[in-house]
């Protein structure tokens, strides 16, 4: 049932952003009186479809295979191979016939409309929610065994990634690999010291999930049980349990389990002096007490600064999302491994309906889909806007036969990529 409704939202994610996408090009077309015969999500292969009707001189529709959309615009050399309209006379409301300006619009009309869109769903998210991070500043972490065997410790705080002083601690993992960060510069108690990193080491870090946790010191926000509320106090910090080191939340838990049932002595930081208390653990591991949460820091908007926050949002996303195909180019990152298919997508989905993460979601499919499109493989929009630049640039236009080819080679290089990231995703779940 979970996986059914992993499923139904990212149908429901893609499809939106297909009509979004696909509205572009649409839209732009009918602004310079360019005929549009098909406009449809997923694909009427064998002229198959699950629904469709006609509107003026366009047929809108559903297709019977769920992979993607495309918009028929005529006269153009698309997706569908159709070379029988092109042996025809051009005619006045075809594609080919209008000014390369005009085609050039066209053409970046989709990616234009899934900026706009991510940049609507930013927005809404800011002007409802607002927004909300975990400030880097004065924030430790606590690394896991990979970032362990690379030099990090827990408590350690990072200052900077070569120049970059980061910002938001959540980032740190994904700003290290963007930035192919060679010098992370830490404080580590009251020493500033460096650590060099191996960007060979780029793939292990790409898959090894948190890397740097959130250092929660164990110090005591209140407390629940009866048996330890005459000897703690809040502000107190517990640095060990029976001798065994616990200055850290993330330390604390296989201690406190080990000596279940049992009252252990543990010492305590309370006010600068070093106190021995004995502390009751019950039969779960536990000792009753709330820790001090992370400070983090909250901005609501209003409708102004909503929109203002949805395009920096989204203008720092694309920034992201441009590093990340910048590593994926490079074969020696192993960064390729990562990419992935519809399979991927949805198990970034949440369990339950919750509108803040689905509108976070495809805010972030939004761009991918955009930025992907701007790739300039022919097959994509990316390929078609970079033969019509060479067309302006040179006052040459390409021939048909020519575009024709291109359009080959470039499906059968997404074929290539769809491949790849099927085979990625098959080979998460075996292992």
């Amino acid at each position: 049932m979970l996986i059914l409704f992993k499923i139904l939202q990212v149908i429901l994610a893609l499809s939106l952003l297909i009509i979004v996408h696909e509205a572009g090009h649409f839209l732009f077309a009918k602004l310079f009186h360019i005929r549009v015969e098909k406009f449809y999500l997923f694909f009427d292969v064998g002229g198959k479809a699950l629904l469709k009707f006609k509107k003026g001189e366009t047929e809108f529709g559903i297709g019977w295979l769920p992979f993607g959309g495309y918009c028929k615009i005529s006269g153009m050399v698309d997706e569908s191979m159709d070379m029988e309209s092109l042996k025809k006379e051009p005619k006045a409301w075809e594609f080919r016939t209008h000014p390369a300006w005009q085609r050039l619009l066209v053409m970046a009309g989709g990616v234009l409309f899934n900026f706009i869109f991510a940049i609507f769903a930013y927005s809404l998210i800011s002007g409802i929610w607002g927004s909300a991070y975990l400030p880097n500043k004065d924030a430790q972490i606590y690394p896991n065994e990979l970032a362990r065997d690379m030099g990090f410790k827990a408590g350690d705080h990072i200052i900077s990634l070569d120049d970059y002083q980061p910002q938001d601690f959540s980032n740190l993992q994904a700003d290290l690999i963007r930035r192919q960060t060679q010098k992370v510069t830490l404080l580590r108690g009251a020493d500033t010291l460096n650590l060099y990193m191996d960007l060979s080491r780029t793939s292990e870090i790409l898959n090894s999930p948190l890397m740097f946790d959130l250092a929660m010191p164990f110090i005591v926000d209140s407390v629940a049980s009866p048996q330890n509320a005459t000897q703690l106090r809040k502000h107190d910090r517990i640095l060990s349990v029976e001798g065994e080191d616990v200055a850290f939340f993330q330390d604390a838990a296989p201690v406190l389990e080990k000596y279940a049932g049992r009252e252990v002595n543990a010492l305590v930081e309370r006010q600068g002096e070093l106190i021995s208390l004995p502390l009751q653990i019950d039969s779960a591991g536990r000792i009753g007490i709330y820790i001090q949460a992370p400070e983090v820091e909250r901005r609501k908007y209003n409708v102004v600064e909503s929109i203002g926050e949805g395009f920096r949002r989204t203008g720092g996303t694309i920034k992201g999302y441009l590093q990340d195909l910048k590593l994926v180019s490079k074969p020696s990152t192993g960064a390729y491994k990562s990419v992935g298919s519809f399979i991927s997508i949805g198990q970034i989905f949440p369990d339950k309906w919750d509108w803040y993460q689905f509108l976070s979601i495809i805010a972030l499919l939004s761009i991918m889909l955009g930025v992907m499109n701007l790739i300039p493989i022919p097959g994509l929009d990316g390929g078609h806007i970079l033969f019509t630049l060479y067309e302006m640039i040179s006052g040459r236009k390409p021939s048909e036969k020519f575009l024709m080819v291109a359009q080959l080679i470039g499906m059968a290089l997404l074929l290539m990529l769809l491949v790849l990231a099927f085979g990625n995703d098959i080979s998460r779940l075996i292992h």
